[in-house]
């Protein structure tokens, strides 16, 4: 099965980062306004990050539910709309800077307000509970409230997902089970008006599904067999990656393992479910850690670091089978060079990613050179988890940027771009921009602090670091110069 996307281009801002006036960004109006100038400048892609309703260190890749919105993100000036919140109370909320903390303890008790004002007998609520997409969440974060801890605490029978003590939960405790059904509708139902808004612009969403799931989520709670967990229902094994040139004892990640030949016997049927989802959410899903489809490294859960581990094998192409994914799947795939992930992404014919921050080392084989790239990949300049483009410049020596700027001289001079590249990092930013829409890659993604300029202040993540990280955020929208640059640029690369 061949992918087959058109050529075209795109920009990566997770919603977070859209301005507003309520310390995060939401799917309002400052996201209409962001598809209509992307529409404006022939963007036909915007990337978000995963939306789920995030956990520990509020990152996007710890969610509480693979399946959920994040509250955070219901706009609620459309609450406001409905009713459901009062201008005094929107006032309360301003707030310009991501503080992760405060909106914690001041977003949900807004929320519950609005809740205490929504009419939950109505037809399209009691559809959405029949509908069971978020009851497995919805039951999970009610026993959260009720007993705290990780699920692994809870009492016998609602910690083993017993239907009996679960519809007792939900009787009980029928108000905070409706609450957190009535997050998860209000999220959708903004979320699918702003997808619907975008499509009528001609502009496609790129989102994301980790691989990988938390362990205190509600998909381990609800679906224990399909994880490599003990009697307990605690991890027996965890995933990391082995020692390697970054790190001598390797990376223990602390994510449950998937047990493959338990999703095999019953089809991948929660995969499929998964996946389906993301199909209604997003025009095109990105995977994120590929390569644990071909094979994950596994260790001990009481290991203390990752030298222990051991490599098996994951599903492979099966996972897809029956699946129509043309057109619809990009994959992460930062470790392409292995042999294994190539075979499955030609075997699915999946587009992988390339990432130009990754090119320039002096090797001529490097795969990330923009030169080498085919047409079934997606290029970028960087990924959330990288410096940005001047940031990463930055940080280089005199001598390093010497070096890295005549390796990057010579590839521009590959494809006849002429971008005048100063001595203190002027420049860089648009040659990458130019170089990855120049390339052969089908689809081209540029981060929004790369299209900007911005330096390592703006940086989204530092892998390693639990502190800091998905805060950065605009002040404002994208002027009307940097998105008629970017119009001209398009236009120029045919994309």
């Amino acid at each position: 099965m061949t992918n087959k996307f058109k050529r075209g281009a795109g920009i990566l801002c997770h919603i977070s980062t859209l301005p507003g006036k309520y310390g995060v960004g939401s799917l309002g109006g400052d996201a209409f306004r962001f598809a209509k100038l992307l529409a404006k400048s022939k963007v036909k892609y915007w990337q978000v990050l995963p939306i789920a309703q995030t956990g520990f260190g509020d990152s996007p890749y710890q969610a509480v539910s693979c399946s959920s919105g994040n509250p955070y993100f219901i706009d609620l000036d459309l609450l406001a709309k409905d009713g459901l919140l009062t201008k005094e109370e929107l006032r309360t909320a301003r707030a310009t800077e991501i503080d992760y903390a405060a909106l914690y303890a001041s977003r949900y008790p807004l929320l519950r307000t609005a809740f205490s004002r929504f009419n939950f007998d109505g037809k399209n609520f009691r559809a959405f509970i029949k509908s069971g997409t978020s009851e497995d969440y919805a039951l999970f974060m009610t026993a959260k409230v009720v007993f705290g801890g990780t699920f692994a605490d809870w009492p016998e029978e609602i910690k083993r997902h017993d239907a009996d003590a679960l519809e007792e939960l939900r009787t009980e405790y029928h108000e905070e089970y409706l609450f957190w059904q009535f997050l998860q509708y209000e999220f959708r139902k903004q979320w699918m008006a702003l997808k619907k808004y975008c499509k009528g612009l001609g502009v496609k969403i790129i989102g994301e599904i980790p691989l990988l799931c938390a362990y205190d989520s509600a998909d381990v709670w609800a679906h224990p067999k399909l994880f490599k967990l003990d009697d307990e229902l605690r991890p027996a094994k965890v995933a990391g990656v082995p020692p390697d040139y970054f790190s001598a004892t390797g990376q223990r990640w602390g994510y449950p393992v998937y047990d493959w030949a338990a999703h095999e016997r019953d089809g991948f049927a929660w995969w499929r479910a998964r996946l389906q989802d993301a199909f209604q959410l997003y025009d095109v899903v990105r995977i994120g850690h590929f390569v644990g489809l071909e094979r994950g490294y596994e260790l001990p859960a009481d290991a203390e670091n990752a030298e222990g581990g051991i490599y098996t094998d994951g599903p492979k192409e099966k996972i897809f089978s029956g699946i129509n994914y043309a057109g619809r799947v990009i994959a992460e795939d930062l470790s392409s060079a292995d042999e294994g992930v190539k075979d499955l992404l030609q075997k699915t014919g999946i587009p992988g990613t390339k990432v130009l921050l990754f090119a320039f080392d002096g090797r001529e084989d490097n795969e990330f050179l923009p030169h080498l790239y085919g047409e079934n990949c997606v290029s970028y300049t960087g990924t959330h988890d990288n410096d940005t483009v001047s940031g990463f410049v930055g940080s280089m020596s005199a001598e390093e940027y010497i070096l890295f700027r005549s390796r990057l001289a010579a590839e521009l001079e590959r494809f006849d771009v002429r971008v005048r590249l100063g001595d203190k990092g002027e420049g860089i930013p648009e040659a990458f921009i130019r170089l990855s829409l120049a390339s052969k890659a089908n689809l081209s993604i540029i981060p929004i602090q790369d299209l900007l300029g911005l330096d390592s202040e703006a940086r989204m993540n530092l892998p390693g670091t639990a502190e800091g990280n998905w805060k950065f955020r605009l002040s404002r929208q994208p002027s009307a110069f940097t998105m008629g640059r970017l119009k001209k640029l398009i236009k120029i690369y045919r994309r």
